[in-house]
């Protein structure tokens, strides 16, 4: 029980990383695992992660991040981007995914099927999107305490301009939309942030009995 604790007041958002260390294959592995094993509202995939490692596209998406360095300096980088275009087709392949992992028929997933399609058919294209983005601040929470428990270090960032990314990423034609990033390495020794005590509220702060 104290590990995860320990490993999450070891953690902080890195500001700077040392180029000169990398993960290795295996380590992003397990990254990319934690994230695919992350739970979601019915399981549906409604998000998709873009690994990042060409430096010449990160160099791109950096100015579209108003020059933030962990976007090169970090070994790897995740950018969550979510599904625009959920619809009864997207239900279906899912369908498909259930009937061929568990072994059972199609037609037995036909009232599971149904109230997916239900939920997405009652919301707009905006609320879709929102939605789809809940689920993929569930994976970065995974993928955070992962890191931490890994002894990696990571920082989530909203700072960048969504519309870039996109345009830099080719995502508008995959039907993709870019909501928040990763990077992913090892800290800097010059980075000043790592020495500096943790800031939260109390748990009687933060906890409301009832």
């Amino acid at each position: 029980m104290t590990q995860i604790i320990n490993a999450m007041n070891w953690r902080y958002a890195t500001k700077a990383y040392d180029k000169s260390k990398k993960l290795s294959n295996e380590q992003v592995n397990t990254l990319i695992e934690s994230i695919r094993l992350t739970p979601s509202s019915y399981g549906l995939p409604v998000y998709k992660v873009i690994h990042v490692k060409n430096a010449e596209t990160r160099e791109k998406l950096k100015a579209a991040a108003w020059g933030q360095t962990q976007i090169t300096d970090a070994s790897d980088l995740f950018v969550f981007a979510v599904n625009t275009d959920l619809s009864d087709s997207s239900v279906d392949e899912y369908m498909s995914l259930i009937a061929e992992t568990r072994n059972v028929s199609q037609d037995s997933l036909d009232g599971f099927s149904g109230m997916i399609k239900g939920t997405l058919n009652s919301l707009n294209t905006e609320h879709k999107e929102a939605w789809a983005t809940r689920q993929a601040y569930i994976a970065l929470g995974v993928l955070l305490a992962t890191t931490a428990l890994e002894e990696i270090d990571s920082t989530p960032m909203e700072g960048f301009d969504a519309n870039q990314f996109d345009e830099i990423l080719g995502l508008k034609e995959l039907n993709l939309k870019s909501v928040v990033v990763c990077a992913i390495g090892y800290r800097s020794e010059n980075d000043s942030y790592a020495n500096l005590a943790k800031v939260r509220v109390s748990k009687e702060n933060l906890v409301i009995k009832k």
